[in-house]
């Protein structure tokens, strides 16, 4: 029977018809053994085997995951994307302390303007914002809503008056991120090219 089957496989792949009299067998009969599925018209070797391409199999193939390269890709480009954006946020912070510290002497200008136009001279210290000093006579304050804050890094701010760098005026600064005087880091009143 078998070579029945193997020759007439033969005889079709190479165009022929099948000899009188005989049946045509389907196609790897010989290797189905009755296991045929519905709906797949080929058989499989020996029938205990799904076929790699059979619809079960491919559900099986899209559960499995990702594959590495997928995952490769993926690092890639989060990698890329953090590159990108971590430097432009990353001194973002130390911007806006200094834009914190430069709004907050600004607002001590505007009091400490304010004061001396009440009273005709510029405090000794930045309490006097707050609370009336002895002899102030046109006092009008408190001039700031609120206690005297501490600069964003935590520091004092530091005022003197009359101003080594304003000697008709005021000086007020603060250290900056280092908490140490002097250097390129301080925020002041009278170097505006920090902005």
């Amino acid at each position: 029977m078998k070579l029945a089957i193997l020759k007439q496989n033969l005889s079709e792949a190479r165009g022929g018809a099948t000899p009188a009299g005989s049946q045509p067998v389907p196609r790897f009969a010989a290797l189905t053994r009755g296991s045929e599925r519905p709906g797949d018209d080929r058989p499989t070797a020996g029938g205990c085997c799904p076929r790699r391409d059979s619809p079960g199999a491919r559900d099986r193939n899209r559960r499995r995951g990702f594959t590495l390269i997928e995952m490769l890709l993926v690092l890639v480009i989060l990698a890329t994307l953090a590159a990108i954006v971590i430097p432009k946020f990353a001194g973002r912070s130390q911007q806006a302390k200094v834009t914190a510290a430069q709004s907050q002497i600004a607002s001590f200008k505007l009091a400490l303007n304010a004061f001396e136009v009440d009273n005709g001279y510029y405090p000794r210290d930045l309490n006097a914002l707050l609370d009336p000093p002895s002899g102030a006579t046109g006092w009008r304050g408190p001039y700031l809503e609120q206690d005297i804050p501490l600069d964003p890094w935590g520091g004092l701010y530091i005022y003197e008056y009359p101003g080594k760098r304003n000697p008709s005026g005021f000086d007020i600064m603060s250290m900056g991120p280092d908490g140490r005087v002097g250097g390129d880091d301080d925020i002041t009143n009278w170097d505006t090219t920090r902005r």
